[in-house]
């Protein structure tokens, strides 16, 4: 699925070399949106409620989806988890059928082969991200997978991003020039609440409304790359 995002792309070569970089999981790595908005389709139709059009659909791809329920579906608390439930076992069945993007893994490549340590940071359940990487042969590129925990306590980007950090340092690894590359607005604001940077992809779900406060938007892998290896 194309994003609707058109902000001209910057060009300029990276300021500075990356000590890491953290990279969003669904919409810049995997194009997980069909996946997705069928299996909240068929959540919505569990839980007796109409389902929404296809852009409210893909305006919960990405989010922490417990708070979407809550806040843009309007369920309760009980209501929320049971549907994320329903959710979760239907996704579960579907979520490896989601292509990597053209030129990605070739980008992951780079990064590694330049000596940057790499991490996801991603509001999707951890274990799920996990399997989702490693079925399609990307996980030996990271050097931590941080996701959504389980009980959705850590389900924020800034605290999933916060998680990525805290588990890069522990490896004594500097993360004082990371950057993350993420296709929406909460990728910029998660991981601007710990002085990280964002890169956005072009490809990925965003509209160009969020796109104002990223470092710069790029708009094919080969840009991508220039941005964080040169």
């Amino acid at each position: 699925m194309t994003s609707p995002l058109s902000t001209t792309p910057t060009t300029a070569a990276p300021p500075r070399v990356w000590s890491a970089v953290l990279f969003d999981l669904d919409g810049t790595i995997v194009d997980s949106a069909s996946e997705i908005m069928d299996s909240l389709a068929h959540m919505f139709t569990e839980m007796g409620v109409p389902v929404p059009d296809v852009d409210t659909l893909r305006s919960y791809v990405g989010p922490p989806l417990l708070d979407s329920l809550q806040m843009t579906a309007g369920f309760t608390d009980v209501e929320a988890w049971e549907a994320l439930n329903v959710y979760r076992d239907h996704y579960d069945q579907h979520l490896l059928r989601s292509p990597v993007f053209p030129g990605v893994e070739g980008v992951l490549q780079r990064v590694q082969a330049a000596g940057i340590p790499i991490a996801l940071a991603t509001s999707k359940p951890e274990s799920m991200a996990r399997e989702v990487l490693e079925h399609n042969g990307l996980a030996k590129y990271f050097t931590d997978i941080a996701g959504a925990s389980e009980d959705e306590t850590r389900s924020t980007k800034a605290d999933v991003v916060a998680e990525a950090l805290r588990r890069l340092q522990a490896r004594g690894i500097d993360t004082t020039d990371a950057v993350m590359v993420g296709d929406r607005g909460y990728d910029i604001l998660g991981a601007a609440a710990h002085d990280v940077p964002t890169i956005l992809v072009e490809w990925g779900y965003g509209s160009p409304a969020e796109a104002g406060d990223a470092l710069a938007v790029v708009h094919s892998a080969d840009q991508l790359r220039s941005f964080l290896v040169g």
